[in-house]
């Protein structure tokens, strides 16, 4: 299967910034889409950011103009770098993989990976 790290996070002072990275790794054969969802306490998860292949870059209303999501296609990292954060934006940040992988019987499926999340708190 495939497998998520993410790195980065911690306490944050309002108006501060955050840099996080995540990396797959597993027997992969191709990732289409990588991304950052977040979930806050009490809160459903929401995909903050995600960036396919070739670039093309969707973010939340909620970081729009403050996040930016770049990925190394080559070594399959993904990273999110945000800036003038608010207590709103406290949440465990969870990275996402989607694309395919080389099963045991080395035929590609399908896999859509979540990380175990790294936590980001903003307070003053």
């Amino acid at each position: 299967q495939v497998q998520l790290v993410e790195s980065g996070g911690g306490l944050v002072q309002p108006g501060g910034s955050l840099s996080l990275s995540c990396r797959a790794s597993g027997d992969i054969f191709g990732i289409h889409s990588m991304g950052w969802g977040r979930q806050a306490p009490g809160k459903q998860r929401e995909l903050v950011a995600s960036i396919l292949t070739d670039g093309t870059r969707n973010y939340a209303d909620s970081v729009k103009g403050r996040f930016t999501i770049s990925r190394d296609n080559i070594r399959n990292i993904v990273y999110l770098r945000g800036n003038n954060l608010t207590p709103e934006d406290t949440a465990v940040y969870y990275c996402n993989a989607q694309g395919q992988y080389y099963n045991s019987h080395s035929k590609v499926e399908t896999f859509d990976s979540w990380g175990q999340g790294t936590e980001v708190t903003v307070f003053s």
